[in-house]
């Protein structure tokens, strides 16, 4: 008996199995076109952020999932600055549902990667000589959901995720 192998060392094949591969930057860019005079302005500007996601399958049971995030500070008509970052990561999925396969690359890998994003947008800022800007959080979930709600009623069709 002691020779027999526990569940754990043989996985079964059909099983769903989810792992991360890899989570990379895949770009970033900052722009401060006003500088050096937006560094003299004492007003504090407003912060527009845009948020998107998609996913595409690139190999057998290899997915790719990009969040992006562009934040554009204005302050009196002028942009202060403008940075954008989409954090990507490299998923493995296998034997996973069709019906749960778009949930899991819609909802579950943004919400792995969003955490990375939001550190390397606060960080270019703060190299740019501003505040760090701390993006607030976010439900995958309740976006998911919102898209296939207007897909429903007849909206614009996207892939597994917006």
């Amino acid at each position: 008996m002691a020779n027999e192998p526990t569940p754990a060392a043989a996985p079964d094949a059909g099983a769903p199995a989810f792992q991360i591969e890899k989570l990379y930057v895949k770009d970033l860019s900052l722009e401060v076109p006003n500088a050096p005079q937006v560094f003299t302005q004492p007003a504090s500007p407003e912060l527009e952020v845009q948020l998107r996601n998609e996913a595409k399958q690139f190999a057998e049971g290899l997915y790719e999932v990009v969040v992006t995030a562009t934040v554009t500070a204005r302050a009196e008509g002028k942009t202060v600055f403008l940075a954008e970052a989409s954090q990507g990561g490299i998923f493995s999925v296998r034997n996973v549902p069709q019906e749960d396969l778009e949930p899991l690359l819609g909802i579950g890998c943004p919400t792995i990667l969003y955490p990375y994003l939001r550190e390397v947008i606060s960080d270019v800022v703060t190299r740019a000589g501003f505040p760090p800007v701390v993006l607030q959080a976010v439900s995958f979930e309740q976006a998911y959901v919102q898209q296939r709600q207007q897909q429903a009623a007849g909206g614009p069709r996207a892939g597994a995720a917006n």
